[in-house]
């Protein structure tokens, strides 16, 4: 499922034009972004929670030459299911 097709099941669900639902799928997004952008937890009851983890530089090696180099430190973005959730994906 991508964002138009989640786009369309919401405006099938809805009533809403597809139009307005694409707007409401892209903000929905674009929130979580900038929140985590900010270091901000995003916590969806019933759904789970996105958290921005420090990843630290380390050292790592080119796998065609075997030559050391340096990986940068990053962050990413983490997605912890709810309980709710993980039971349907169980069954």
């Amino acid at each position: 499922m991508n964002n138009s097709d989640l786009a369309d099941s919401i405006a099938a669900a809805h009533d809403l034009s597809k139009a307005d639902a694409r707007k409401v799928v892209d903000g929905v997004f674009a929130a979580i972004a900038d929140a985590a952008a900010k270091g901000e937890e995003v916590s969806l009851n019933g759904f789970g929670k996105f958290k921005v983890k420090d990843t630290p530089a380390r050292e790592g090696r080119n796998p065609a030459t075997g030559a050391t180099i340096q990986i940068a430190a990053s962050k990413k973005l983490t997605f912890a299911p709810a309980k709710a959730v993980k039971d349907k994906l169980n069954g």
